[in-house]
């Protein structure tokens, strides 16, 4: 047997990458001379220039800084071992071209291609907005592997005001505003002044009712003080809430103009520095150039959910317009899955968390598949600084509101509806056994849509002109019990169905019985939906019937002591919204939230997966609906048999 073996240059370089790991899936370990010195680590720092301003210079011009034509340049810093090289030092091993090179009176054993590779990086640079992200995640993706990065001049004291946002001077409450903020809408004020002054968009995500337009109306007339931050601002909302925004701009800053921007007869002359200009998703779309023609002090989305699909066109006229601030409003930041968080912060702060795709492959998938735990930290440590989410239940957020109880009532389905039920799963299994992929998604959301409405009301299913609505529905029957005792303690009650058909058979029920209702959806016009919000708050109508989608955000409702949701929607966050209607500040008394869930049918399914999301809410949720849509047929059958649940 040979005692040695010579290897050409290219053999070693093999042997240090493929062959090394080719040899140990087969058990033979390769062992190198220990005077070798074989590890080449890369690190980076990135920041300003040395004739960029100080730190301490930086923050009134940071939105130059942050400006898509900006450049900083990585400075990388590359080791042997413990021993850090000159740019010098690495141009000898990149020019030698060979595996082991004599450097420093030693040799050094490393991969040519790696010492290429890390020669090319010397003239990395990247735009200000990719480096803060870099700064607040300690990495950045290079060539598709990851490299450490320490942030140096302006950067990283930027990250350090980030990081601790209490360490800023405090804002004084607006004199022109006609309240008292409570704390945490101090703490919400300083957060929004901090970040917008630094040329930074933000999101403020605080639950339902926790008075995020007094916030943002503060803000608004603190931005007025200082001449590189006034301006009008511009409130893109649904037009559900434009009549609330207008009253408490009235009640909140007396004096300050306000305009709807909507209607035939809409107009933007004469447009003052501080006024508010409201106008709705639908209108901006229409008239987006007419609205970037306007130099914009702040630009506000209400509900930005409206907006997390990036590619719809209200989400592209969106970004057409510019201003000096961009803020998100939304209790929802993350409704069905992460894209829609990336849509949301993409628009106030562009460029922030890179394109879609590359989100989805480095953060999203990871979080949602639960494959990487490491990655929802990483990815909380690059949002948290944009985004404010405070809940009623904190400690110290909302001490003054009374306790809310949720309650789970499972019904059993009647004679009718269970042989119904029954039925729908039998040939609509079939039709989906036969079905190719894209039409079997289209038949299963039909059957899970249709078992539902069977759980509703079979006269909900079966489309009845003039049905017979007693006696025929489990639900029906507890919701009248339910009305039955609220009624009887003169309170108020909103009835949340998902349905509009089910909502006017409630109608009807409900004129039958006597019971004085009235029924908001999403066709009802604005001045109609005020109207009704006043009558069901002066107690005139004790009964409010609501579309989940129309009346799930936007209105106040406190005059209710108790939420019903009739039928159950595929996600825990819209029907949070929903109860927030009725369980926000001003509410005084105890809330209790009704559920109803038809026992053994699909619905009983859902709210076992309900309850698993509402748990994992916090760091990722799943895409509803369209995730049953991919179950394999034994899978799906098993979901939608009746079990029990028959009286």
């Amino acid at each position: 047997m040979p005692d040695a073996v010579e290897l050409a240059d290219e053999e070693v370089t093999e042997l240090l990458g493929a062959g090394a790991r080719a040899l140990a899936a087969a058990g033979v370990d390769v062992h190198w001379p220990k005077g070798l010195t074989r590890e080449l680590t890369t690190r980076a720092e990135v920041g300003p220039s040395d004739d960029e301003p100080e730190p301490g210079q930086v923050f009134p011009a940071m939105p130059s800084f942050l400006s898509a034509d900006a450049l900083l340049a990585f400075d990388w810093s590359f080791a042997l071992g413990d021993r850090r090289l000159s740019r010098e030092e690495l141009d000898r091993l990149a020019e030698a071209k060979r595996p082991v090179v004599r450097l420093r009176d030693q040799w050094v054993l490393v991969d040519p291609q790696e010492v290429r590779l890390a020669r090319s990086r010397q003239d990395h640079k990247v735009t200000p907005v990719d480096a803060l992200g870099a700064a607040l995640t300690g990495w950045a993706e290079v060539d598709g592997r990851r490299v450490e990065v320490r942030p140096t001049g302006w950067l990283a004291a930027l990250r350090e005001r980030l990081a601790d946002p209490e360490a800023q001077q405090p804002v004084e409450q607006p004199a022109a505003l006609a309240a008292t903020l409570r704390d945490y809408q101090r703490r919400g004020l300083n957060w929004l002044a901090g970040m917008t002054s630094l040329g930074l968009g933000c999101c403020l995500a605080d639950d339902m009712g926790l008075g995020k337009t007094i916030t943002l109306i503060a803000l608004h007339l603190h931005r007025q003080t200082d001449a590189r931050s006034a301006g009008p601002t511009l409130v893109v909302c649904p037009t559900s809430l434009m009549g609330n925004w207008q009253r408490e701009i009235e009640r909140f800053a007396p004096g300050t103009p306000v305009r709807r921007f909507h209607g035939a007869r809409r107009g933007l002359d004469g447009l003052a520095d501080g006024e508010f200009v409201l106008t709705t998703y639908g209108t901006m779309r229409l008239d987006a150039p007419r609205l970037a023609g306007v130099p914009w002090g702040m630009l506000v989305a209400d509900e930005a959910q409206h907006v997390k699909n990036p590619h719809s066109s209200t989400a592209r006229a969106l970004r057409s317009i510019g201003a000096r601030a961009r803020v998100a409003l939304t209790g929802t930041p993350v409704e069905n899955n992460l894209s829609e968080l990336w849509a949301i912060l993409d628009w106030t702060t562009p460029g922030l968390l890179g394109r879609l795709g590359t989100f989805r492959r480095r953060y999203a998938e990871a979080v949602e598949g639960g494959q990487d735990p490491a990655a929802a930290d990483r990815l909380a440590r690059l949002v948290r600084p944009f985004l404010l989410r405070r809940r009623k239940s904190d400690p110290g957020i909302a001490p003054e509101l009374p306790p809310k109880t949720e309650t789970d009532h499972a019904v059993s389905l009647t004679q009718e509806q269970a042989a119904l039920y029954e039925a729908v799963v039998r040939e609509a299994l079939a039709e989906i056994a036969g079905a190719d992929s894209m039409a079997r998604r289209g038949l299963i959301v039909k059957l899970l849509t249709g078992l539902k409405q069977v759980c509703n009301h079979p006269a909900q299913y079966l489309k009845e002109e003039r049905p017979v609505i007693a006696g025929r529905s489990g639900k029906l029957e507890l919701l009248d019990e339910l009305l039955d005792t609220i009624l009887a303690e003169e309170a108020g009650v909103l009835v949340f169905t998902q349905y509009v058909q089910m909502a006017r058979l409630l109608e009807r029920h409900l004129a039958a019985r006597g019971t004085p209702s009235q029924f908001l959806h999403g066709g009802t016009p604005v001045a109609q939906r005020e109207a009704m919000v006043r009558r069901f708050q002066d107690g005139e109508v004790p009964v409010f019937l609501l579309s989940l989608k129309a009346a799930g955000t936007g209105l106040n409702l406190t005059r209710a002591e108790h939420v019903v949701h009739y039928d159950r929607w595929w996600n825990p966050a819209v029907e949070a919204q929903a109860t927030d209607r009725a369980y926000r500040i001003g509410q005084t008394r105890p809330v209790q939230v009704h559920r109803i869930v038809a026992e053994g049918t699909i619905e009983d399914r859902i709210a076992e997966l309900l309850a698993r999301k509402r748990e994992l809410a916090d760091a990722v949720l799943g895409s509803g609906e369209a995730a049953l849509t991919e179950l394999t047929d034994a899978e799906l059958a098993d979901l939608v048999a009746l079990r029990g649940g028959l009286r």
